[in-house]
């Protein structure tokens, strides 16, 4: 499991694989100088509900990978959250072949928060 470290301080456990598609549509989107939000769908035992988290330029990301190597990426699936990453509804999480962020049961799992 990868990390994503927002504002230096909260930490958000995504998978390696997830993590190297999700830094890549984010860094797209922030070399335009525009923010927007990132989201995902908290699991049952996180008590439900949805974590947004605002991505400007101005707020220091760091993206922590468990694997020394990159993995593959999706071209598709690179494209789909990079388009995700540019609506009014911004980068909201979803798993790789669906290209639909409105398809609960596609969803990856989870980032799980670890406050630092």
């Amino acid at each position: 499991m990868g990390t994503l470290v927002y504002a230096g301080s909260s930490e958000y456990s995504l998978d390696d694989r997830t993590l190297a598609h999700v830094k890549i549509a984010v860094a797209h989107a922030l070399r335009h100088g525009e923010g927007f939000f990132l989201s995902w769908d908290r699991s049952t035992d996180e008590g439900s509900g949805r974590v947004s988290l605002w991505l400007a330029p101005a707020i220091p990301l760091a993206f922590r990978f468990a694997e020394p190597r990159s993995p593959k990426l999706s071209l598709p699936w690179l494209e789909a959250l990079r388009r995700a990453a540019e609506s009014e509804d911004g980068l909201r999480l979803f798993a790789e072949g669906t290209h639909d962020p409105d398809e609960p049961a596609a969803r990856p799992a989870a980032p799980s928060a670890r406050e630092a």
